[in-house]
Formats: structure tokens, C-alpha cells, sequence
């Protein structure tokens, strides 16, 4: 009986237990975990108002800095350097790739076998024709060549004794004394030993050119190159081993190509005997070498390229030119008088447009030209009259009826760095 008493007291209280009077450790986790959400709710609003905040400023700055930057736009004037258009002459060129080729090369191979005893050019030496370069040695032809000497001789006295005994029998078939058999058989040795003396002359020269191939001089005047053989090395007739290269160097030649569509351009001055000039530059075609003159054309195109080989003489007295090198080539076919000319810096354009700031007072128009030939940083334009003043710089500010402000220093160089800026 109390047992029973006791758990109906138990289910009694337990269930008298209202809301306000649940467990304490539940009422406060519920409570943290509000808590916590709040404060991250807080926090990524906090977050998103600081990105606002940023990129405002960012796009902000730019805006309030235009106005400063002086670019165009600006209300202030541009200040700008000018230049002045001139009345004169200028070329009209054309402009090819060439290779600097000699007049004359000539690489000596051996024509006699033999040891060389001795080589008599230094090398890169400037040589004239018929200087000593190398000797082989020349006892072998000498003997020969002495041998065949002989022989000349030997046949040639028996020549002379049969034409000496042919005039005897002459003079006896006059009187008869001998037949005419005779006479004719001596007649007919005599036509059998001048043969034999024509052979041996032949081979006396023959022998004479073996010996001279044992003596090698230059065949013309030019540089020689670097020492190929030495002293003691042995070479044979026919070989392939090249003994010295000689190349011509004062006059040179440079050979360039020209496409076909400006053939008629070249033709219609050559014709005529005038000499064109030919100018040879760098291969940064901005520093001149030498200037030569127009020697001629090739007798054909080469169809495969649509082009046509051209050679120009250059006295190359300075030694300017190298053989083999490349170079940039500008073929003047006329000159043009009188025109109007601007730097190649003012021309601005606009698409295929072009034009120039021409100065007025305080303030620049647009005013559009029509280029021609350009040469030497300058430029022929139709559509403005010599004397024009124009402007020559800040054109990234100007624009049509910009008040500017001249300035007589000259206009400062963009860099990389700045121009990012």
C-alpha cells in the first residue's frame, strides 16, 4: 500500500508541471541559439554594407579625377607644339630586300699535284691580279718540261737536215742526176719531221702550263679570305680541297628583287639612259651604308614569285658593303618638285581618313588632307598650303576648334609606365 501511494504522488506532481516550469537546462540552450543566429545575421549585413561601401568609392575616384587628368574633354586649353608646312622636293621610292653580291669570286682548286712549300698571302690581305698566293712544288714539272725541250730540239735538227738534203736533191733532179721519186720521198720526210716538231712544240706548252699550275697568283684584284692550306700539305690535281678564295670588294654589287607590277616604274627611266640611285640601308633600314647607281635588270621574271632580279653597282670605297650581306635597298625612280610637306608625326588619321590640326590663333581646325610619298620622317599632302602651321603633338586631348596654347619645348616621351597610369 505506501508503494502504490507513493508513485500516484509521482504522477501527481509530474503532472502538475506547467510551461513556465520546465527542465532549467533546456530553456537555456533554446535562448544561445537564438542569440547566435541574431549576431550572424548582424554580421553578413555588416559585411555586404563594407563591399557597398567599397566599390562606391571605387567608381567615385575616377570621376572626380577626370576633370585633373587634362584629357580630353577638359575644359582648360591644350598645350601643344607645332610645326610648319614646307614647300620642296622629296623621292618616291621603292623599297626592296638585297643581298651584297661581288662582281667576282673565285675559289682556286689545286691543278697540279704536289706538296705546298709555300703560301704568300696573309689572311683578309687585299691582293692585284697576278700577286703570288701559294706554291706547290715544281721539280716534277720542271724535269718533265726539261724532257720535253729536248726532244724539240732533237726533232727540230733532224727537220733542218731533211729540208737541207731536200734542197740538195733539187738541185740534182735539175740536172738530172737523180729521178724524181727520189726527190718527192725527201719531200714528204721532210712534211713527216715538221709534224713531229709541231708535237713536240705542243708538248713543251703543255708542260709549261703544268708548271705554271705549281705558282698560283690571284686572278683579279680583291680580298683574299682565311688560310685553307698550310705549307707540307700535299694536294692533288683535280681535287676538291679549295686552296684560297678570292673575292672582288671595290666595285660590289647588290642584287634585290622587284615585284612585277613596278617593272614599268624602273623601264620607263632606264629606257632613257638615266642612271637611278640606289641607296643601301642597315637591316633596321634607318642608317644609310652607301649609294650606288642602277646597273640593270634580269632578262626575265621569275614566275614562281611574280618578281624581277635587279643588280646595283656601289664603288664601296669604304669598304661599307660586305659580300653576302643583307640588306634593306630603296630604288629612287622620281623625285617629285615643289610640294607641300609636314612632319610624318602630324598626320593623324582617322579610319582611312587623314587629316591635320591646322592652328588658328588660340584654337586648331580639322583639316582633312590626302597623303602621298613619305621619306625621311616627312610627308607630301594635297589639301594644305605651305606656310600652314599645325599642331605636332597632344593629339590624344585635341579635338575640332580646341583652344590651345603653344609651346616651344618639345614634347615630353610617354613611357610604358606612365601611359598605364
Amino acid at each position: 500500500m505506501s508503494r502504490g501511494k507513493t508513485l500516484s504522488n509521482q504522477q501527481l506532481g509530474a503532472s502538475h508541471i506547467g510551461p513556465d516550469h520546465q527542465l532549467p537546462e533546456h530553456a537555456g540552450g533554446d535562448s544561445s541559439e537564438r542569440r547566435g543566429r541574431k549576431r550572424y545575421i548582424y554580421l553578413i549585413g555588416i559585411a555586404l554594407l563594407l563591399v557597398i561601401g567599397v566599390v562606391l568609392l571605387q567608381h567615385r575616384k575616377p570621376t572626380a579625377a577626370a576633370p585633373a587628368s587634362g584629357r580630353r574633354g577638359g575644359g582648360g586649353p591644350v598645350t601643344i607644339t607645332t610645326a610648319t608646312a614646307t614647300n620642296g622636293n622629296i623621292g618616291v621610292y621603292l623599297n626592296a630586300i638585297g643581298t651584297v653580291t661581288p662582281v667576282y669570286t673565285a675559289s682556286l682548286l689545286a691543278q697540279a699535284s704536289g706538296v705546298v712549300v709555300a703560301v704568300h698571302y696573309r689572311e683578309g690581305q687585299m691582293v692585284h691580279k697576278g700577286d703570288p698566293l701559294i706554291d706547290i712544288d715544281p721539280r716534277i714539272y720542271q724535269a718533265t718540261l726539261l724532257q720535253a725541250q729536248g726532244t724539240l730540239e732533237k726533232d727540230q735538227s733532224v727537220l733542218a737536215q731533211a729540208a737541207m738534203d731536200r734542197d740538195r736533191y733539187r738541185e740534182a733532179w735539175k740536172r738530172n742526176a737523180i729521178p724524181k721519186q727520189t726527190l718527192d720521198d725527201q719531200e714528204k720526210l721532210v712534211l713527216q719531221e715538221q709534224g713531229t716538231v709541231k708535237n713536240d712544240e705542243g708538248t713543251v706548252q703543255y708542260d709549261q702550263v703544268e708548271l705554271g699550275y705549281t705558282h698560283i697568283v690571284s686572278p683579279f684584284t680583291g680580298r683574299v679570305g682565311l688560310r685553307l692550306v698550310d705549307p707540307g700539305n700535299v694536294v692533288t690535281a683535280g681535287g676538291t680541297t679549295t686552296l684560297a678564295v678570292v673575292t672582288q670588294v671595290q666595285p660590289i654589287t647588290v642584287i634585290f628583287t622587284l615585284p612585277e607590277d613596278q617593272l614599268a616604274q624602273v623601264t620607263r627611266y632606264s629606257k632613257h639612259g638615266e642612271k637611278l640611285t640606289v641607296l643601301a640601308y642597315d637591316r633596321t633600314a634607318k642608317t644609310k651604308v652607301a649609294s650606288g647607281t642602277l646597273l640593270t635588270l634580269d632578262n626575265q621574271i621569275d614566275t614562281t614569285t611574280g618578281t624581277v632580279k635587279a643588280r646595283a653597282m656601289f664603288d664601296n670605297k669604304d669598304m661599307a658593303l660586305y659580300p653576302n650581306e643583307f640588306l634593306n635597298t630603296r630604288l629612287l625612280v622620281q623625285t617629285l618638285d615643289n610640294v607641300t610637306l609636314v612632319p610624318s608625326s602630324a598626320v593623324q588619321h582617322n579610319g582611312s581618313k587623314a587629316f591635320v590640326y591646322v592652328v588658328h590663333d588660340t584654337a586648331v581646325a580639322m583639316t582633312p588632307v590626302k597623303e602621298g610619298v613619305t621619306e625621311s620622317g616627312h610627308t607630301q599632302v594635297t589639301g594644305l598650303n605651305a606656310g600652314a602651321v599645325v599642331a605636332n603633338s597632344s593629339f590624344d586631348k585635341l579635338q575640332d576648334k580646341s583652344k590651345i596654347v603653344i609651346s616651344h619645348q618639345p614634347p615630353p616621351t610617354e613611357t610604358p609606365e606612365s601611359s598605364q597610369l
